[in-house]
């Protein structure tokens, strides 16, 4: 027995598909095949949650380093 899944990219989503290679299955078999994966398919998604990223206060209000000095530049612009 093999599932063939789409691709991810996919931009419209196709039911898996289960098809049998080998052996014969009985409509029992098959209908308790398809109501464990169904429902080990929904478990799973139904747990898939991106995390939000946590930004504390303090990384909001924090002002960016300033640019380092340039030393090309001589001070006050007097290179003697």
């Amino acid at each position: 027995m093999t599932a063939q899944t789409p691709p991810a990219d996919s931009s419209d989503e196709q039911p898996p598909s289960v098809e049998i290679i080998r052996g014969t299955a009985s409509e029992e078999e098959l209908a308790a095949l398809v109501a464990v994966i169904s429902d080990a398919y929904a478990g799973e998604a139904a747990t898939a949650v991106a995390e939000e990223p946590h930004v504390s206060a303090w990384t909001r209000t924090q002002r960016s380093l300033r640019t380092p000095l340039r030393r090309d530049i001589p001070w006050g612009r007097y290179s003697g």
